[in-house]
């Protein structure tokens, strides 16, 4: 990563600070590079052939590697090109619709099932396809969209790949174990470098490379067999852990798809209203808004998977918690900050009015 860091101040490979972005110097934006090499290269190094005895097992999940080695590779560079020359929206998108098509129809990685969820199980095939579809084109953009500060979606992406390696560890899903510890271990080393003050970003290529693994893990623990899932673990309810897994990034993105569409601009255009961004508004430094929603996420990831519920009430109890613990202090404490400026802005012009009358 130093090496890396030199080159691209060589090479002029940086983030130019403006008045958008929250960073006030030059910082080379092409750290995806690392995460994608360190991940690639755990996860072929310690692919778990050997472990996995039954024939058919090992060659569905040698057909997983093989389609996400394939879609890491077409996103990786996609980025890497966004984050040096730019690449056009249209151009994304059909990266995006290529790597949708060869997980969702070629590896078959899609949602098959609600598991209950407003009381719907089996879905469809047609409906499986779109759902899967958008849910990796939301878990891919969502983690684009909350690169915004330093160290937070480095630090996302690490508690949900920590969350999902541990339930794939226990329930014994070892290749999905591998992906999660592989990308986890590369996104900690990373976080030394990228924790606020940062020294380098991951750009698009980093962002997009933890966007795909995840969206793939989520699908993977949804569609997860729950045969095989110990005693101990099969209260959880899967689709809500996955939810839990990625509240942060489903929030700020679903708030702010709903902000833009009411100010009548594009979803995918740039600004400083998410979460991250009100929580630096307010007073937070840095350090102290990535710590808080490390820990929102974490609450949130541990009371999924400690409700003994039906998926239903799982579903509401997260739902209701997840949001009212976000956005009703950043509520309340913004409009406190709006009530103290009023105040100042008041005591400011009395002063210039008794000063303009003497």
């Amino acid at each position: 990563m130093p090496a890396l860091i030199k080159v691209a101040y060589m090479k002029r490979l940086v983030d130019e600070p403006e008045e958008r972005k929250v960073h006030k110097r030059r910082i080379p934006t092409i750290g995806g590079i690392i995460i994608f090499a360190a991940t690639l290269f755990s996860y072929l190094l310690w692919y778990p052939v050997n472990n996995i005895p039954d024939f058919s097992e090992l060659n569905h999940a040698l057909n997983d590697f093989k389609f996400i080695g394939a879609s890491m590779l077409i996103l990786f560079f996609i980025g890497v090109k966004d984050d040096i020359v730019g690449t056009a929206p249209m151009k994304k998108l059909l990266g995006h619709l290529i790597v949708a098509f060869i997980l969702v129809m070629m590896a078959d990685i899609r949602i098959t099932s609600f598991h209950g969820i407003l009381g719907i199980r089996e879905l469809p095939v047609w409906a499986s396809v779109l759902i899967s579809v958008f849910t990796y084109t939301v878990i891919v953009n969502a983690f684009n969209l909350i690169d915004g500060i330093d160290g937070l979606a480095a630090g996302i992406g690490t508690i949900a790949t920590l969350a999902y390696g541990t339930f794939f560890f226990l329930s014994g899903g070892i290749e999905l174990a591998a992906l999660s510890f592989a990308l986890a271990g590369a996104l900690v080393g990373f976080l030394i470098f990228n924790f606020q003050p940062a020294k380098i970003f991951m750009g698009d290529s980093g962002s997009l490379t933890i966007g795909l693994i995840v969206s793939v893990l989520s699908i993977k623990m949804i569609e997860f067999d729950k045969d095989l899932v110990p005693e101990y673990l099969k209260h959880i309810s899967k689709p809500v852990f996955a939810m839990a897994v990625l509240v942060y990034p489903l929030i700020d993105t679903l708030r702010i798809f709903i902000y833009r569409a009411a100010k009548g601009v594009s979803p995918f255009s740039a600004d400083k209203n998410h979460i991250h961004h009100r929580f630096i508004e307010i007073g937070f430094s840095h350090r102290m808004t990535v710590i808080i929603l490390y820990a929102y996420s974490v609450g949130i990831v541990l009371l999924a998977a400690t409700l003994r519920f039906d998926a239903n009430k799982s579903f509401l109890i997260v739902g209701v918690l997840s949001l009212g613990l976000l956005l009703t202090p950043l509520h309340f404490i913004k409009n406190k900050v709006k009530a103290r400026l009023f105040a100042d802005y008041t005591k400011s012009a009395k002063k210039d009015e008794l000063h303009a009358k003497a």
